[in-house]
């Protein structure tokens, strides 16, 4: 197995993350107030400036285009931040000047794309674009008088690291990012969280787009978390439009996981490579993995992230896991976690009949609701911080 350091690409989207803040993007410090657009500079490479962000949090988002005949801002988190029930249309200001101006809008990151004539697309014209197995989309980055949970602060970094390995399961080459804590040392031995994506998500989903790195620097330095290694591992292990995906991934998943990833983290860094030191979590597919594979498992894994994420067949498919007499002196931490705003959609009802099915089965666990989010990486992030690193290994 090969290995490098992580490499380009994943290091700019990294410096990226933080620097669309705070009056027009300057894209000059990784910190969460970098140095303001005072000369009114168009984004290199750009025609225009889109999204211009101001000090009182209002937006204006813009698109030259000479023969569109409408243009509209979409995206769930961004409209659900504005309140908004559908897409909203943009003023033509001239013969080919589209814009409007929303806000103000609750600091945070939010994710939204222009419908162009009835074609999706990100905004061609901010650098800071999400990418994964779907159509790409844009972030929008609002900050409130200092610094986020999720931002890089003055405090020590850990580090990631891309690994690319060959998988004799699924007959190929594979990739997973593994953050290391500050001061890791091989000679001390530390707990793994394997932590996944969602249907569509790649590798990097949770280091780019969750902050997992920044928001574990920041909880280490606040002395609320466990130094721990974070493995994300790929969790696409079949195509996600397969008609039977739901038959073939569990146990793909599942002996990937077993033959593949673990083996792999155990012998390249320094590991509790034991059972209590071992956790995993995922979001929305992930959660499902969690459950499917986690659960069917405690002889690897001792603690659990669910987050936005269940089953309406919990009773039956975790059937095993939920009857088992010594459940609870087998798990040490389970969480089963959601959005707000989620919570009375389709997918929280599956979160809700696992938490419903572990209630009646008397399975200790922590079941949250909470954020401004709904289904997205709002919610993730807000999951990630405030409930599921800083439950970990954290002595009863």
């Amino acid at each position: 197995m090969t290995f490098s350091r992580i490499n380009s690409l994943l290091t700019l989207c990294l410096l990226a993350g933080n620097q669309w803040v705070q009056a027009q993007q300057a894209h000059v410090n990784l910190d969460w107030n970098p140095q303001k657009n005072t000369q009114n500079l168009v984004p290199y490479g750009a025609n225009l400036i889109s999204p211009e962000v101001r000090d009182d949090h209002t937006v204006t988002f813009r698109l030259k285009s000479r023969d569109a005949k409408q243009v509209m801002l979409a995206g769930s988190p961004m409209l659900l931040a504005l309140s908004a029930k559908s897409p909203i249309p943009f003023q033509k200001d001239n013969d080919s000047l589209w814009s409007l101006t929303v806000g103000p809008i609750k600091p945070d990151i939010y994710v939204y794309k222009f419908i162009v004539d009835g074609v999706m697309v990100p905004d061609p014209n901010n650098t800071l674009t999400g990418f994964n197995d779907q159509p790409g989309y844009s972030n929008l980055v609002i900050s409130g008088d200092g610094p986020a949970y999720y931002d890089a602060k003055p405090v020590p970094h850990g580090a990631v690291t891309r690994h690319i390995y060959h998988s004799d399961v699924l007959k190929g080459e594979r990739e997973m990012y593994v953050y290391t804590p500050p001061g890791y040392s091989p000679r001390q031995k530390y707990p793994v969280l394997y932590l996944v994506g969602g249907s569509g998500e790649l590798a990097s989903g949770w280091a780019l787009d969750g902050r997992a790195n920044f928001i574990a620097d920041n909880l280490i330095a606040e002395g609320k978390m466990v130094p721990m290694l974070i493995a994300m591992p790929n969790n696409q292990v079949v195509h996600r439009s397969d008609p039977n995906h739901t038959e073939k991934t569990f146990p793909l998943f599942e002996e990937e996981l077993k033959k593949q990833i673990i083996p792999f983290v155990d012998k390249t860094y320094s590991t509790r490579a034991d059972r209590k030191g071992r956790a995993l979590a995922g979001l929305s597919m992930g959660g499902r993995h969690t459950q499917f594979v986690g659960l069917k498992n405690l002889d690897l894994f001792t603690s659990f992230g669910v987050l936005s994420a269940g089953d309406p067949n919990t009773e039956t498919v975790s059937a095993t896991f939920l009857n088992d007499p010594q459940a609870n002196q087998k798990v040490d931490y389970l969480l089963v976690g959601q959005g707000t705003h989620e919570a009375d959609a389709p997918i929280g009802k599956r979160v809700i009949a696992l938490h419903e099915a572990l209630q009646k089965h008397n399975i200790r666990h922590e079941y949250y609701v909470g954020g401004d989010g709904a289904h997205d990486w709002g919610t993730w992030r807000h999951l990630l911080y405030y409930k599921l690193l800083p439950g970990l290994w954290q002595k009863k």
